[in-house]
């Protein structure tokens, strides 16, 4: 539902306008709203989840979203249905960071990659097909369906939720508030900046002042968690770990790639071919389809043999995917879908390659406790890449000449898709620093574990060692006390590191 409603709105705008009235930039706040307070309070919602409780928070979010779902459905005029959409975005933001974190917690972290494949599947289908399943309910029922179909599911996940997910906190005892308030304003400007600099004119006053504020601020974020932070929100000691770091840099380069392409494809097919938003989504389906499919063997795949080449044969066949649609409609003179299908597939295959693995890559990567800031940061990296792509590959489809017409269409996306596969291929680049194959942090000879035990012990060295002599001398553990993890001994079941205090309890 959170992925789904980022685009579900684009082909009903029309529909929206005719009963609601507004300008065109009431509509373009329609997507914005949801878009905008998603992306800046992702990490907020993590740090929320890891305060006062994962499962908690993510009832209220889901709570929040399906209540802003019914509030959208019922709007009585523009104004009324920005601020629902706002209030999705917001629910949205708290709970989808926690799904990673909940899930880990619920799967044995040899059985993650099928788990995390499913996910990323389903999460990505619904955002390629939102434009799709957007357009059917308009045509075939009204446009408020597209909201009103939320509430349901929402009804039905609330109790279950509360029933069968596991209660799991951070390490944190209190919030960052000013770390909060540094990245969300920060990240509001960035977004804010990105999203308007299309229609407004990247040389607007208020594109300036929004992008400049924006970078200011996640500038000071960072220098603030680095020294003055006794609690950071988003530890910078992560971005010393090889495989956070290169899993972030090309999940932001991925999504700049490969959603501003899929902005422009859905647009071509539509623009050029003559499709209905009902019929474009159909022939995109070979593109979202496949992903069902490839992203939970992906993920098993990544169990057996290591992320990595996964990660990097799903990049390089997104970018080559893209470069293939781009030179086929470049060389054809006219339209025809036939014969980009296989571009089409490739890009599928690749996106779906690339999700499972990473997913399950980022949460190995930290602690337990800290799986749940991790999840919100790479989300919200891929939310900005996300604008950050739209708002690219569109400038250099206006700069071509690009007005929607049929006869520059063509001319102007072909060099704004070879952009977007230059960056992609790029992002495979960043995954060539991924291990080959690596073990969750805490699990005995992991590459993580080792360079995260060397920061703790640095920082508390003499009292993780206080704490394992007690333990030991009150309970004669000799064999499973692994020292190293930040206070951390092996669990007798499954493995997972368990806090020295838990244990003694």
């Amino acid at each position: 539902m959170a992925a789904l409603d980022n685009l579900v709105v684009t082909t009903a705008l029309p529909s929206i306008r005719e009963e609601l009235g507004g300008g065109l930039s009431d509509l373009e706040w329609t997507v914005s709203a949801y878009t905008l307070s998603f992306a800046v309070l992702l990490m907020f919602g993590a740090a929320l989840g890891d305060r006062f409780g994962r499962r908690r928070m993510f009832l209220i979010g889901l709570t929040l979203f399906t209540a802003g779902s019914a509030a959208a459905a019922l709007s009585p005029g523009i104004g009324e249905l920005i601020a629902a959409r706002a209030v999705q975005g917001v629910g949205a933001a708290v709970s989808m960071p926690l799904t990673l974190t909940l899930l880990t917690a619920a799967i044995p972290a040899a059985k993650r990659g099928m788990a995390f494949g499913i996910w990323a599947g389903v999460n990505g289908l619904a955002i390629a097909t939102g434009p799709l399943v957007g357009g059917t309910l308009t045509e075939n029922f009204s446009w408020q369906w597209i909201f009103w179909v939320n509430v349901p599911v929402g009804i039905v996940l609330v109790p279950l939720a509360a029933l069968k997910l596991r209660e799991s906190r951070g390490a944190n005892p209190a919030l960052d508030v000013v770390g909060t308030v540094l990245v969300s304003l920060g990240l509001f400007g960035v977004v804010l900046g990105l999203i308007r600099g299309n229609p407004d004119g990247w040389t607007s006053p208020l594109v300036l002042a929004a992008l400049a504020g924006g970078v200011v601020l996640l500038i000071a974020f960072v220098r603030y968690e680095q020294r003055g932070a006794r609690h950071p929100m988003l530890p910078m000691r992560l971005f010393r770990n090889r495989t956070f770091t290169a899993v972030n840099a090309s999940g932001l380069l991925m999504s700049l790639g490969m959603f501003g392409s899929i902005f422009l494809i859905s647009q071509h097919l539509q623009t050029v071919g003559g499709y209905t938003p009902e019929e474009a989504g159909i022939r995109m389906l070979p593109w979202t389809g496949v992903g069902l499919i490839v992203a939970p063997l992906a993920g098993i795949l990544a169990d057996r043999f290591g992320g990595r080449l996964i990660v990097v044969l799903g990049l390089v066949l997104q970018g080559v995917g893209l470069a293939l649609y781009a030179a086929i409609n470049a060389g054809l003179g006219h339209y025809a879908y036939g014969p980009v299908v296989p571009a089409v597939v490739m890009c599928g295959i690749g996106m779906s390659m690339y999700f499972a693995p990473t997913a399950a890559m980022v949460m190995d990567s930290v602690r337990p406790e800290e799986q749940g800031i991790a999840s919100g940061a790479n989300n919200a990296l891929r939310e900005v890449g996300g604008a950050l792509g739209v708002a690219v590959l569109a400038a250099v489809f206006s700069e071509q000449g690009g007005d929607g017409s049929v006869g520059t269409f063509v001319d102007a996306m072909v060099p704004a898709l070879y952009v977007g596969a230059a960056v992609v291929l790029a992002a495979g680049a960043c995954a060539l620093l991924l291990p080959s194959r690596s073990k969750p942090v805490g699990s005995v000879g992991s590459v993580e574990s080792v360079e995260s035990v060397a920061v703790v012990e640095a920082e508390q060295a003499a009292a993780i060692e206080r704490a394992v002599e007690a333990e030991e001398a009150a309970a004669g553990v000799t064999a499973g006390v692994a020292a190293g993890q930040d206070g951390a001994v092996t669990g007798p079941e499954d493995g997972q590191p368990v806090p020295v205090e838990a244990a003694k309890a």
